[in-house]
């Protein structure tokens, strides 16, 4: 497991500009007293009522802002509805497990409104994210990135509070958008993905620098129920943990050469990390029909 000698500083306050959702209304008073600090500043994008967006101050947004935080991604699901969602974790520093996202979509009674319970998987993996009563955005970008931040934190010693504001400034200023096809139940349909890197240009990445690399990749699609087809994390340090003289195809590497009784240090030095994480809707189930 990676560790640090001190945890990273706490974040200072970014430019109004840099997070322009900070400045808006919304009613989500259940997320700010659950003290999930991320889930606050989502709920001002993904769960704000349709007035209060209506009534927020016009800041331009970026591309890859208005796909994830800007789409009423729940609009097109017909409550009572459950959202399957498969996740798989692969790495090479701890054991990797499957498991289940279930998202639950109901209709407020005498409301009109779209509520969304969020089981983020189970057992001693499970991660507790407030149901929302008004939901427009689709909680599980949300679950995928609270828990990530709080892996990384666990992982590295670092500030969660860090990490987010680094995803925040990469979607607003640095996130790659494009188009591509998913396969969605057998059908290819239209999506567009969103890729950010967010510790690459950091000042402070000596601190994590296994951790540098990281690529967070949301694809979205109208085409598929809840508008979120996948979220992703990746990590690759194979360059890095590769030998300064790779052997040619088909043979095999000569290990370097030890200096005398550093054989011993060498056995024992941790390996470069490579974790990858994927959440991806595989079903939608709508009971009672």
């Amino acid at each position: 497991m990676m560790g640090l000698p001190l945890p990273l500083p706490l974040p200072l306050p970014l430019p109004r500009t840099a997070v322009p959702w900070r400045r808006r209304r919304t009613s989500c008073a259940a997320i700010w007293h659950a003290g999930c600090a991320f889930a606050f500043v989502f709920a001002f994008a993904c769960v704000l009522p349709g007035p209060a967006r209506a009534q927020a101050p016009s800041t331009a947004l970026s591309q890859a802002e208005t796909l994830l935080f800007e789409t009423d991604h729940l609009a097109r699901v017909q409550p009572p509805a459950v959202l399957v969602y498969a996740f798989r974790k692969a790495s090479n520093v701890e054991p990797g497990f499957s498991d289940e996202v279930r998202l639950d979509v109901s209709r407020a009674e005498g409301k009109g409104t779209v509520g969304a319970t969020l089981h983020f998987l189970s057992g001693a993996h499970r991660h507790a994210i407030p149901a929302l009563d008004e939901a427009h955005g689709n909680p599980v970008l949300l679950g995928f990135l609270e828990r990530d931040i709080a892996e990384m934190q666990r992982l590295t010693g670092g500030s969660a509070a860090y990490f987010r504001k680094r995803i925040r400034m990469a979607l607003a200023g640095a996130a790659q958008v494009s188009a591509q096809a998913v396969d969605y139940q057998g059908k290819a349909v239209a999506a567009q993905a969103i890729r950010i890197r967010p510790y690459l240009d950091d000042p402070l990445r000596a601190r994590f620098a296994p951790y540098v690399h990281k690529t967070y990749t949301f694809i979205v699609s109208a085409a598929v129920p809840g508008g979120v087809y996948q979220v992703g994390s990746t990590l690759a340090n194979q360059d890095d943990a590769r030998m300064a003289g790779a052997a040619a195809p088909g043979k095999a590497a000569a290990p370097p050469a030890a200096a005398p009784g550093m054989a011993r240090t060498a056995a024992r030095a941790p390996a470069a990390p490579e974790i990858d994480e994927t959440l991806t809707l595989v079903r939608v189930a709508h009971p009672g029909r």
